[in-house]
Parts: C-alpha cells; sequence; structure tokens
C-alpha cells in the first residue's frame, strides 16, 4: 500500500467513526507522525494532499526542515516532550507546539516566538494516566493553574486546546476512560471562559485507538505507523 493509500484508508475509517458518533467527519483533523520518517517520505504524504504533519525530537526535524522548505503552506507541530533548553529552535522551526507543560517552558517559547516575529499555537499536554515516565501535566495539579492564570502575560502565544497521550493498551477500548477525562476537563475549563485561552482543540488518539479518540470527541488524531508503516530506524 502506497502512503496515499494508507491516508485515504484512514481518512475513511476517521469519518465512520465521527458517523458513529453524530459527529461531522470534516470537525476531525488527521495528523501524519513523520518521526524517523526521512524527508522524502514526508514530501510523498504532501504529494497525497496531506498538509498537518507532527515531529517528535527538535534536532531531528531541525536536520530535516531544510528538504522540506518548500512544503510551504504544510504546518509542522513539535508533538513530543519539550525541553525548555530547546524551545528557542522549537519556535523557531515549528508552526505549533502541542506540548506544553510548564508556565517555564511557555515563558520561553514567548520570548522565542518574540524574537522571530512569530506567534505561536500551544496545545497544554495533559498527563492523563498519572505516568512518571510520561511528560505533561496532571489534570489537578497546580501547575496547570499556573499556565491557564499567566496566559495573558504570553502575548505571542494562543493555547487552543489539550493534548494527550494515555496509557498503552493492547485494546483501543483501555484508551476510551482518558480521552473522556481530556473532553470533560476541556469542557470544565471551558466553562470558567478564561482570559487568553482557547480550548477548540483536543489532540488525542494514535494508530491503534484514534477511532475510540474519536468517538470521544477528539477534534485531532496523531497517526504515524499506519500512514507510513512501522518507523525507520538506524
Amino acid at each position: 500500500m502506497t502512503i496515499a493509500n494508507n491516508l485515504a484508508a484512514i481518512r475513511e475509517r476517521m469519518a465512520r467513526a465521527a458517523r458513529r458518533a453524530g459527529r461531522d467527519p470534516e470537525d476531525i483533523a488527521l495528523m501524519a507522525v513523520t518521526k524517523t520518517q526521512p524527508a522524502g517520505r514526508i514530501i510523498e504524504a504532501y504529494a497525497a494532499g496531506h498538509r498537518l504533519f507532527g515531529e517528535n525530537r527538535v534536532q531531528e526535524f531541525a536536520e530535516k526542515c531544510g528538504a522540506l522548505a518548500e512544503l510551504r503552506d504544510a504546518g509542522f507541530h513539535m508533538i513530543g516532550h519539550l525541553q525548555s533548553n530547546k524551545a528557542a529552535k522549537a519556535a523557531e522551526i515549528f508552526h505549533a507546539v502541542d506540548s506544553l507543560d510548564s508556565a517555564k517552558l511557555a515563558e520561553r517559547l514567548n520570548a522565542a516566538a518574540e524574537r522571530a516575529g512569530k506567534t505561536l499555537d500551544v496545545l497544554i499536554e495533559i498527563n492523563s494516566g498519572g505516568e512518571a515516565a510520561k511528560s505533561g501535566v496532571a489534570p489537578d495539579a497546580a501547575e496547570l493553574e499556573k499556565i491557564l492564570a499567566a496566559a495573558p502575560e504570553w502575548s505571542q502565544l494562543r493555547i487552543r486546546g489539550l493534548m494527550t497521550v494515555p496509557p498503552f493498551t493492547d485494546d483501543p477500548e483501555g484508551a476510551r476512560p482518558y480521552f473522556r477525562q481530556l473532553r470533560e476537563l476541556r469542557e470544565r475549563l471551558a466553562g470558567r471562559k478564561l482570559p487568553s485561552v482557547s480550548l477548540g482543540v483536543l489532540s488525542m488518539g494514535m494508530s491503534h485507538d484514534f477511532e475510540v479518540a474519536i468517538e470521544e470527541g477528539s477534534t485531532c488524531v496523531r497517526v504515524g505507523t499506519a500512514i507510513f508503516g512501522e518507523r525507520v530506524t538506524g
């Protein structure tokens, strides 16, 4: 199967899941996750009409982005854990950061975006499963409140919503409670009408569980293996 065929198959599965949930498939974005994929594979997806991509590592994308410079209407998002000392480079090369997990990181991204003369969309990453090995802020953490309260101070950042990576389970249904938790958190926060905080985006769901995520309200699914096959290594 080609990348174009895989993209079409994923979109059809997304549409079926949306219809089951009584949702409009057009309200759900597909992000192609290109971690470890060479620039040529990204260009192939672009040639098939795809425009939204996610990368996990700053250094890896920095090495690829020169070869992708002609893809002018493509959007590249940082979706992996971002260390504060790499915020400046991330703000330079990405269109958005979907893994904001601290006020300190937000401050650095805001300053870097200001120097770069750009406004950066960000999502707050929520550690929905409370896993110590994963990044993200806990749903009830003081750090989340700190981010939300300080949002008006970051003139170069636009908080657009929430993102999560739930604990992995072989059965996609195992992720459903975590997806539901994120949707309910979004609803609670939206009800507070927080200044400078928009919560329209719920980024959740990956190759093995994106249909469940759509049923629970995801507005952006992040799919890598089902589009590109197994990750390229070495």
